[in-house]
């Protein structure tokens, strides 16, 4: 039988009384993302996730419809300060900061291989592809898609292309590496996606 002195899944003691909604979802969130980057989403049930945080299942079914959808929610608020985006007013340099973060997290934390689980038990379960695009594709495309638009607000790259172009050219390149692992992410990957895209999109002084 394991330690449960050094099991991820086992709760400390809380005090009695009813706690906020608010500090129970954030308990669950961080337990989870913790669970998913020690561990991975194989073990991860409601069950473990009860006992781990102190919610009852019932309070996780009424929040998230799927372990999946759970999953992915924890996955989100745990790598989210390390995927903000960066407008230092250098779009340039902004792209590269912003890329390189995202390809390390993918490439060298147990991140990456967390989300390409997700993305692919998403195939087969349809709350976990609902939760994907609300939580996270479509966030991140709506912070890259502003990020662009302001560097089309000055010029910086040519005002009459489709923003949402460019971020499927620079991130779904990406994710077609981690996907279909032929070619490494590289930094040198990373800089030529950003190089080579902005050759072709800037603005006309």
């Amino acid at each position: 039988m394991a330690d449960s002195a050094n099991d991820p899944a086992t709760p400390t003691s809380r005090g009695r009384g009813r706690r906020p909604a608010d500090e129970v979802r954030a308990d669950v969130l961080r337990t989870v993302g913790e669970l998913l980057l020690t561990e991975g989403t194989a073990r991860l049930t409601f069950e473990r996730v009860a006992r781990a945080s102190g919610a009852s299942k019932t309070t996780l079914y009424k929040w998230w419809p799927s372990i999946g959808a759970l999953a992915l929610d924890a996955y989100f608020h745990a790598v989210e300060d390390t995927l903000a985006f960066p407008d230092t007013g250098d779009v340039h340099a902004d792209l590269l900061t912003q890329l390189r973060a995202f390809a390390h997290l993918m490439t060298r934390t147990p991140a990456g291989r967390i989300l390409t689980e997700l993305i692919g038990a998403s195939q087969t379960d349809a709350d976990l592809a609902a939760a994907y695009r609300r939580l996270y594709s479509s966030h991140r495309r709506r912070l890259a898609g502003e990020r662009l638009r302001r560097a089309q607000e000055l010029g910086q790259i040519r005002g009459d292309l489709e923003v949402q172009v460019l971020v499927d050219q620079l991130w779904g390149a990406v994710y077609h590496r981690l996907l279909i692992p032929d070619e490494p992410v590289t930094e040198d990957f990373v800089t030529a996606l950003v190089d080579n895209l902005l050759d072709g999109v800037r603005g006309r002084p």
